[in-house]
């Protein structure tokens, strides 16, 4: 007998039964939702997981760290490395909940760099997380560790990431789903003695951590270095508000008008070294154009301010169609939209393969002359506070920061010899892998972990 009803479109993506979404029934049917293929008692997340859901009390006058989902606050071991500094009233209405360390925090969005946060020596009084995570504490028969290092396995990001997200674009997964998913069923005693193997190497990941540099104090210092310029002084005079001067000059002098701050180490900088103007070094200053070309160009074909970043390579995108206008290797890509333009790590790349590739014009492409210039050291001045004070001094903040190409080619430039370039370059470069080098070994002991979990629920 044939049935019938009634539903409306957007309610189908709801009913995991009329889901029409391979990626989704694939974890569904062939593996019955069983994360890890075990062939012992499995049990689901929603028998391990409790909700633990609490707003958090704003006091009046009083400022907060706000931590939102995205990936520059949290780092791939769930440590909290940047937020937001809120208030009771101004804040984003998805900073809400408050946490304490019985807590598992689980992103909700797929592609987080860290899916699953536990904190224990932080101010909980002071910190907003944001409702973009699921918030649980673990059941008495469970050992937390042990399910954090679960919920952080590479099998379940994998699942979090490939499988059971929702939507295009910012994708992210119902909790339900999450809570639907079986591990084996282990017993306490067991937990508890692969908790203790555990915390070693997570000792050993915390001493590896605490040798990484930031990419842009590498950079700074660099510089500093080769132009014999006193950083320390430099920060002493960062931090002055005030100094004495008549207020008729104030309006006069364009340096003191928009940024006091910067006025002494302007006149300290420029006097040690040569420099030419940016515009003067290149080809041409100009933005991106790929949303010309929205109906030709595939995702992943172009390049947004979001893949630029201190790292400075972007070369992991798709090629492009053969239209005009495609970015060549060693073009210096600047984000010329954003909030990160008011800050010390602007977005800045550099393309660093054969690929064909458009930016969106929320992008300038600096293409440079090619005589004695090295691409490198132009974008890695770009990226350190030399450039900066002079970068900030120049971006319209009136609404979200913008800079333009004819103000970007104004920036002035250290006019060196080609060797003298090279080898600012190549110390940068040599310090820079060093960290990379360090990453992998981090990486390497995350994977001692993932391997410790594999074995016991097998």
């Amino acid at each position: 007998m044939l049935k019938s009803f009634t539903i409306q479109f957007k309610d189908l993506i709801n009913d995991y039964e009329l889901r029409n979404d391979e990626k989704f029934h694939s974890f569904l049917y062939f593996n019955n939702w069983n994360l890890f293929d075990s062939k012992n008692n499995l049990v689901k997340f929603k028998d391990v997981l409790i909700s633990d859901y609490k707003i958090f009390n704003f006091e009046k006058n009083k400022e907060y760290k706000g931590i939102p989902t995205g990936q520059r606050y949290l780092d791939e071991d769930g440590e909290i490395i940047d937020f937001q500094i809120i208030n009771e009233k101004d804040r984003p209405n998805r900073l809400k909940y408050k946490i304490d360390s019985n807590n598992i925090l689980i992103s909700s969005l797929r592609l987080s760099k860290s899916p699953v946060l536990n904190f224990k020596n932080i101010d909980f009084d002071k910190h907003v997380f944001s409702n973009g995570f699921y918030i649980f504490k673990v059941g008495r028969d469970w050992n937390k560790k042990f399910i954090l290092h679960i919920l952080r396995s590479k099998r379940l990001k994998n699942i979090l990431d490939n499988h059971i997200y929702r939507g295009i674009g910012i994708s992210s997964y119902k909790q339900d789903d999450l809570l639907k998913i079986k591990i084996p069923l282990i017993s306490k005693q067991k937990q508890d003695e692969i908790a203790e193997k555990i915390i070693p190497i997570e000792n050993n990941i915390k001493k590896l951590k605490n040798k990484i540099e930031k990419p842009q104090d590498i950079i700074n210092e660099v510089f500093a270095d080769e132009f014999n310029f006193d950083l320390d002084k430099f920060e002493e005079i960062r931090k002055e508000r005030f100094f004495k001067t008549n207020f008729g000059n104030i309006g006069k002098n364009n340096l003191l008008a928009l940024k006091i701050r910067y006025y002494k180490f302007n006149i300290n900088y420029l006097k040690k070294v040569r420099c030419v103007k940016l515009k003067k070094m290149s080809k041409f200053i100009k933005s991106g154009n790929a949303e010309k070309y929205e109906e030709s160009i595939e995702d992943g074909n172009y390049i947004s301010v979001e893949d630029l970043g201190m790292a400075g390579n972007v070369s992991s995108l798709k090629t492009a169609n053969s239209l005009e206008h495609l970015l060549k290797i060693d073009d210096i890509l600047f984000g010329r939209v954003g909030s990160k333009l008011d800050s010390e790590e602007m977005p800045i790349g550099i393309v660093k393969n054969s690929f064909q590739k458009f930016a969106s014009d929320n992008i300038l492409i600096i293409r440079l002359k090619e005589n004695n210039i090295e691409n490198n050291f132009v974008m890695y001045f770009l990226k350190s506070i030399f450039a900066n004070y002079q970068i900030r001094k120049i971006v319209k903040t009136k609404g979200q920061p913008v800079i333009n190409s004819t103000s970007l080619g104004n920036v002035k430039i250290p006019n060196i010899s080609l060797s003298h370039q090279n080898k600012i370059v190549d110390k940068i470069k040599s310090r820079l892998d060093k960290q990379e080098e360090i990453k992998k070994e981090i990486e390497i002991e995350r994977n001692k972990i993932d391997k410790i979990i594999e074995l016991v629920v097998k």
